[in-house]
């Protein structure tokens, strides 16, 4: 194994949140189409931002004033740099950070359309060779929640299980994304059944369920211990139910620049409300706000709201 170092202080530091994911640069290309196999089209922009999604989603949390710290690993090289300082700057804590000797940090290429939908390429570089040896799991152990999003490789996703197991008096909570949707309910079991909450969208929760619509799809989720389901369901809102109480919100109207890190926006959101106490049909109205002020600017970050930017019935 490569020599590693982590990045600051171990503990939790009276830390509120940990996330722990993926770390990727993500260099997004505007594009007047996105085209297909032998299709054309061309570049009307471009920008590059650190991104990543659990590091998307502690970046949101922080702005709204959750003291957040991440679980993750980068390379000694530019791109690794890069994402450490951005941590930096928005206030999240990066002591749970291994940083690689050696090999790449992670790089995500995206080219968003004129309507922005987007199409993503994934190098996940050093995320993929995170060991459970090398995450300390003190640095979690105060938090109140553990979020969780997906890896690419077996190592890292095995860390995560493995922390899961080590933990006791966190609540869990999962944003699976396809990848680890693609995986199925069965390898991802100890980790649901683990999970306080689970936040999928609605192919994400129809791959792992099989079922049809997201009401039964919730229901079997909950039916494996789940407490709370919450799934985006895009330009239609979020759907959130614990098994007592259930709501279908509908969306907040905006101009959409650009639909990368929706969904991280959306689990910010929605976990600063759980970190807060806030009943649960207001987990899911911050969820959708945050998730609407992420798609008004290019990129996953730079729409994301700080906490004096919420209306004051959200705060």
């Amino acid at each position: 194994m490569m020599p590693v170092k982590h990045e600051g202080p171990r503990g939790s530091s009276g830390l509120e949140a940990v996330c722990f994911g993926a770390l990727n640069m993500d260099r997004l290309y505007k594009v007047d189409r996105i085209a297909g196999a032998d299709e054309e089209s061309w570049i009307v922009g471009f920008t590059e931002s650190p991104g990543g999604s659990a590091a998307n989603t502690a970046v949101g949390l922080a702005r709204l004033g959750v003291r957040t710290g991440y679980i993750g690993k980068v390379a000694k090289d530019r791109d690794g740099t890069l994402l450490l300082e951005a941590f930096r700057r928005e206030g999240v804590d990066t002591g749970g950070i291994v940083i690689s000797e050696s090999g790449r940090s992670g790089v995500v290429m995206g080219y968003v359309d004129l309507k922005g939908e987007r199409a993503l390429y994934v190098d996940p570089g050093v995320n993929d060779l995170l060991d459970f040896d090398e995450v300390k799991v003190e640095y979690a152990a105060g938090a109140e929640v553990l979020h969780l999003t997906s890896f690419i490789g077996d190592r890292s996703f095995e860390a995560q299980k493995r922390l899961v197991e080590a933990l006791s008096d966190v609540k869990v909570t999962l944003d699976p994304g396809a990848l680890y949707a693609r995986r199925g309910f069965e390898e991802l079991r100890p980790i649901i059944t683990r999970c306080y909450a689970l936040l999928p969208n609605e192919a994400e929760l129809r791959l792992l369920t099989g079922a049809r619509g997201y009401v039964e799809g919730s229901r079997i989720i909950m039916d494996e211990g789940v407490k709370v389901v919450a799934v985006k369901l895009g330009e239609r809102g979020c759907y959130v139910t614990d098994g007592t109480e259930e709501h279908l919100i509908g969306p907040y109207t905006v101009d959409v620049v650009d639909t990368t890190g929706a969904g991280d926006a959306f689990n910010a959101g929605f976990l600063y409300g759980l970190v807060r106490g806030k009943p649960l049909k207001m987990c899911g109205l911050l969820g959708n706000y945050t998730a609407s002020r992420c798609i008004t600017k290019m990129g996953a970050r730079n729409g994301l709201p700080r906490l004096r930017e919420l209306p004051q019935n959200l705060r």
